[in-house]
């Protein structure tokens, strides 16, 4: 594993957090020349569902040996393990609640091993913030090329989440809103993969609640302003956007509202 530098930072913190900071500050304490990238910290609270679909959408692009410490943990202060794996070129340092568990539907980790040495820990350890006194010291160290099998001991499996799959039928496919990105777009759980050997010309309709639109585009500029358009987004999702506005208010949408492809042949 190449040595990293880069650390990531992904959180439910809220943007205005402090607690980010307390966080970043201990990491510059152990590892003055970390270099940390945030991810993102508006994570709905305790959704690890939503932080699992970001892990596996975003950190795969970063360089390899990067340090990803995923802060989203419902769990924390009771037996939940914290676990470090490394999957593919990259680093991973998160609860075991299930949050890395998409991810690794398509890459096995290579090892996976139970975060338990203390003497990397930041003392005395707070029962309710793990995220400033065990991911960051830890993430730190390992960014200054801790070999980590001085983390603990190697174990597995780890916590499975369950995450909700399109049923895919001959002549429609049911998904669901997944996430809603910064611009109010929705990306559901359809994956381009399930439109295979499908004709998304305007034969197909998809439909979300009363809203309707038919066709799946390219871009977000091949209907008129207003407009709900769907297409294949950046991550290989299929999503749903009002053109030039968003969708996510003007529609009313929600994460977990059915969206249902349709096709009349």
């Amino acid at each position: 594993m190449t040595t990293p530098k880069i650390i990531t930072l992904t959180t439910d913190f809220g943007v205005s957090s402090p607690y980010i900071a307390a966080m970043k500050g201990v990491i510059l304490s152990v590892f003055p020349e970390a270099k940390i990238v945030d991810i993102t910290h508006g994570v709905a609270p305790q959704d690890i569902v939503q932080a699992a679909a970001v892990v596996q959408d975003v950190t795969p692009f970063f360089p390899p040996g990067t340090v990803h410490v995923i802060v989203v943990d419902p769990g924390v202060g009771t037996g939940r393990e914290i676990l470090y794996a490394e999957v593919g070129s990259q680093c991973y340092l998160f609860p075991d609640n299930g949050v890395l568990g998409p991810l690794c539907e398509t890459a096995v980790p290579q090892r996976i091993i139970a975060v338990r040495n203390r003497a990397l820990w930041r003392e005395p350890v707070s029962h309710t913030f793990h995220g400033r006194d065990i991911f960051a010291p830890v993430a730190a160290h390992l960014a200054m090329g801790l070999d980590a099998k001085l983390l603990g001991d190697e174990t597995s499996p780890m916590v499975k989440l369950t995450v909700p799959q399109p049923t895919v039928a001959k002549s429609r496919i049911v998904g669901e809103i997944r996430t809603i990105d910064s611009f109010g777009n929705l990306i559901t759980n359809i994956h381009h993969r399930h439109l295979t050997r499908r004709v998304t010309d305007t034969s197909v309709c998809v439909l979300l609640g009363i809203y309707e639109t038919y066709g799946i585009y390219r871009t977000y500029a091949d209907l008129p302003e207003g407009a709900l358009i769907a297409l294949v987004g950046s991550n290989g999702h299929l999503e749903l956007a009002v053109v030039g506005d968003n969708a996510a208010e003007r529609l009313g949408a929600e994460v977990g509202q059915t969206v249902t492809m349709a096709w009349d042949r």
